[in-house]
């Protein structure tokens, strides 16, 4: 078992681009927000980038989110396989961009909250949190993405929950959760042969 941290990178809404003080922004939603659980920040690196403006963007900088992932992971000695990529509202768009961009970079994946459904399956593990926004489309996120709803062993690969919840108190409920930062934990990428 490696000693190295896994890194969880958070990709954020709609509402946290610049030109909101980056430290405000990124700590409103996600592992970030105070009061979270202290599992969230003692037992992760955490990389938040934030997009210079406002919107479902997050495809167009894939490769800078990759390039800051890359340099903190090297910079903190972090596990290149347990890599994990979440996201809250457009974030959560994000990470279905990413996901498919990306695919032999992330362990797994928790998008919470998105506002739509990926062009294509995910294959990497996938933890999606419903709110009021992603809950209209519910349907075509359980097909699209093979959900099936979580159960108290943690172990499902394509998993969902919902609160019945609202957009906001979706996102706290979810990163206030310590399961599914286990969940995280529990999955990495196998070793890259020589």
């Amino acid at each position: 078992m490696s000693s190295s941290p896994p890194l969880l990178c958070f990709l954020h809404g709609y509402g946290e681009a610049a030109p909101l003080d980056i430290f405000n922004a990124l700590t409103m939603h996600g592992p970030l927000r105070p009061g979270n659980p202290a599992a969230a920040v003692d037992r992760f690196v955490i990389v938040a980038p934030q997009l210079p403006m406002a919107g479902d963007f997050w495809y167009r900088h894939s490769r800078a989110v990759h390039e800051i992932v890359s340099r903190e992971s090297q910079q903190h000695g972090c596990d290149v396989q347990r890599w994990y990529l979440t996201g809250f509202s457009f974030g959560g768009n994000g990470v279905f961009d990413l996901a498919l961009a990306q695919p032999d970079s992330w362990a797994a994946l928790w998008a919470v909250d998105p506002t739509r459904v990926p062009e294509q399956d995910i294959v990497r593990p996938l933890w999606l949190s419903f709110g009021q926004i992603a809950r209209h489309q519910f349907s075509a996120f359980i097909t699209r993405l093979s959900l099936q709803p979580v159960d108290e062993t943690l172990t499902g690969d394509h998993v969902w929950t919902d609160d019945g919840e609202n957009h906001v108190r979706t996102a706290a409920l979810a990163y206030g959760s310590e399961r599914v930062y286990e969940w995280l934990l529990s999955k990495r990428l196998a070793a890259k042969q020589a």
